[in-house]
């Protein structure tokens, strides 16, 4: 293949006002990107390059070669500019907020101008300094014993911290129509057990260990340096009691419900009663255990390492989480490991970027306050109702692949019809907004801003207890970029702000957008049977609904599929895990394919039109390896093969098509050319 133009050097890119060919928008403008007069930017190709030999480098070699990723990112592409496209405009919200004059008191809009002011007034960050900070470190440093630390954890919940044990809630996966609180593994501050593990990441773990001593110092804590190397033992510790990620994604394994008093027989070592009294679960009597011997290890981890060590732990990790809204020198420290360290970029964004992600978040501040605004000023109804009928395109060519399935037995194939059948799909917003009539926000008050917003949305989940499940609740702000399916609820969500080009354009060429977001659409449908979906029935239990010999079969198709994945060489020493990342492989094959039946549906019977030399089905293949085009330092590339389910966006844009037939009668794809797989070793599952 052609050199990977997507990964770039740690160093030395910056910012172009046109990061690429094909974003023709002025710096500034609110306006979604443009790409070419029909959606795909032509000038961006490297026709240098065979398609069969890399066809992302073919598609948009060109386009990478100009690109640059601006200094404050740790990478850039087509989700990268419309991140950037959605953050200037709920900037622009929340300044407008932050400049009226006739917002009512206690109103939403008051609210959003005031959490926004406070976190631009630097001046009086740095004038109260490390008091509020003190505030939540002093039980921290008094706390007499376990128990009562145990107590401090659970608070973190509903504020700054940690916890060596993640709390969420969520249906339950056996009865989805009630929520249950979810226990699982915690406690690591770094992106994954790897980084503790690993001669690989030494360099960043030492880089951790600094990182660690410095906030504490900053904090005023005494012996930082020394503490801090206890801390990261025990982190170390409790990495290798953890799971790894890729056997945290078997829904079965993860799914142990108990009840408080057989937890505390599993992991005595921890004071559970303590720790859920005070996360507010106090009166709960059904838990959902997810890495059941990680958990019981690390309340054992917990029951003997020293107190000392326990409450500075404790301490990095309440000053770590608050950082962002703490003086200069606490956002400093943390971007120069977190950032920098972690995944080589450059600078610090400015001060409003942060803002916004902080005041515009769903779990950090007032996500859906701003949503509203979002979708008035820049989701119209048409764009709504255009995607509603790709939807139902693409739901209908699921079916007929399902039925037309030639290693399906007829059982299986009906559940998973009836499964397809009951999938709700949710597009640009959420119809229930959540109400933020109790959050105290105060323009003077940007630490305390920020604990009771996180305070407000965790009294949120918990309010799900004991109550139906709502099937019309967002897990995503319409202002993300972003889509995500939910296996439980049987549903997929399709935010606003993904609802753009290069992914979907009203104004475009139909095959792009079916290569784009009806793809993406896909996607996310075909999760509902990927190696993790597939447990769950239409009903969203957990539940075997296959035959034996039919779930031989996806296994079988599923390991060749990510064997394709694992060859790949990344440049960097590293290869992808397709343990970790098979879901969302698995998913892209199957949102591409579903695609190209969809648009060929959608011709009606007719012959699409012959545009710049380009037919249909290659332009949908163009619109495919577009969405996908973005460069990656090599850190965040690091990271992102350790920790993320997601490969990197190269093999995403060249891996799929080259199990489907129809590229290579596109573009004329040969034996010997380097994605090149031979017909019966192709692998077809959705």
């Amino acid at each position: 293949m052609a050199k990977p133009l997507w990964l770039v050097a740690a160093a030395g890119w910056v910012f172009a006002s046109a990061a690429m060919g094909a974003q023709t928008n002025p710096p500034g403008s609110l306006g979604a990107p443009t790409y070419g007069i029909w959606g795909f930017d032509l000038a961006g190709r490297d026709l240098a390059v065979k398609p069969g030999d890399d066809f992302a480098a073919y598609a948009t070699g060109d386009a990478l070669a100009a690109m640059s990723i601006p200094p404050d990112k740790s990478r850039w592409g087509a989700f990268g500019i419309l991140a950037d496209l959605s953050q200037k405009r709920v900037r622009a919200i929340l300044e407008e907020a932050a400049a009226s004059t006739t917002a009512a008191p206690g109103s939403e809009e008051a609210k959003l101008g005031a959490f926004y002011r406070a976190y631009m007034d630097e001046a009086k960050v740095e004038t109260l300094g490390v008091v509020p900070l003190d505030r939540d470190l002093a039980p921290i440093r008094t706390a007499p014993s376990r128990a009562a630390l145990a107590r401090l954890l659970g608070q973190t919940t509903a504020g700054f911290g940690d916890s060596l044990f993640a709390l969420s809630v969520a249906p339950d996966s056996n009865d989805p129509t009630r929520y249950v609180v979810t226990l699982g593994q915690g406690g690591l501050g770094m992106p994954d057990r790897d980084y503790y593990l690993l001669e690989a990441f030494a360099a960043k773990k030492a880089g951790y260990q600094a990182y660690v001593a410095r906030v504490l110092s900053l904090a005023g804590w005494p012996d930082a340096a020394a503490c801090a190397a206890d801390i990261v033992d025990f982190e170390s510790r409790v990495a290798q009691a953890s799971w790894t990620r890729a056997d945290r994604r078997d829904p079965k394994t993860t799914y142990n419900p108990m009840s408080p008093e057989e937890l505390e027989g599993l992991a005595p070592g921890f004071d559970w009663r303590d720790f859920f009294a005070a996360a507010g679960l106090g009166r709960e009597r059904h838990l959902v255990v997810r890495e059941k011997s990680a958990v019981q290890r690390i309340a054992a981890i917990y029951a003997v390492t020293p107190l000392a060590t326990l409450r500075a732990w404790a301490a990095f990790h309440v000053a770590d989480e608050a950082a962002p809204v703490l003086p200069k020198r606490f956002v400093d420290a943390r971007f120069a490991f977190r950032d920098k360290a972690l995944t080589g970029t450059p600078e610090e964004p400015d001060r409003w970027k942060r803002a916004v992600d902080e005041v515009g978040g769903l779990r950090t501040g007032m996500g859906d306050a701003v949503g509203k605004i979002y979708v008035a000023r820049y989701f119209p109804p048409s764009s709504k109702a255009q995607m509603e009928k790709l939807v139902e395109d693409l739901r209908r060519s699921l079916a007929a692949r399902i039925q037309a399935s030639d290693w399906m037995e007829p059982s299986t194939k009906a559940a998973a019809l009836a499964k397809l059948a009951r999938y709700k799909i949710m597009i640009g917003y959420t119809e229930e907004w959540r109400d933020y009539a109790h959050l105290t926000i105060r323009a003077d008050d940007l630490y305390g801003d920020a604990k009771r917003a996180r305070a407000a949305n965790w009294a949120f989940d918990i309010h799900h207890l004991g109550r139906p499940v709502d099937r019309n609740e967002w897990g995503m702000t319409p202002q993300t970029v972003n889509a995500y399916n939910n296996p439980r609820m049987v549903e997929v969500v399709f935010p606003a702000a993904i609802l753009q080009p290069p992914f979907f354009d009203p104004h475009a060429d139909p095959a792009i957008n079916y290569g784009g977001i009806g793809a993406v659409i896909g996607h996310e449908m075909t999760h509902g049977f990927d190696d993790q979906g597939r447990r769950f029935d239409a009903m969203g239990r957990l539940r075997d609904w296959w035959t034996a010999s039919d779930a031989a079969k996806f296994q079988a198709k599923a390991k060749a599929y990510g064997a394709e994945y694992a060859a790949y060489d990344t440049g960097l020493g590293l290869h992808i895990n397709p343990r970790l990342t098979m879901g969302e492989n698995i998913a892209d094959l199957g949102g591409l394919n579903m695609a190209i039946d969809a648009y060929h549906a959608s011709l009606d019977g007719k012959e699409a039109p012959v545009l710049a030399g380009y037919s249909g089905d290659q332009r949908l293949f163009l619109g495919w390896a577009q969405i996908w085009e973005s460069k990656e330092r090599p850190d965040a590339v690091r990271q992102q093969i350790a920790s993320d389910p997601h490969s990197p966006d190269h093999y995403r844009a060249i891996t799929p098509e080259r199990n489907i037939d129809l590229w290579y009668e596109a573009f004329d794809v040969q034996p010997g050319q380097a994605l090149f797989i031979a017909p019966p070793d192709r692998v077809r599952i959705w």
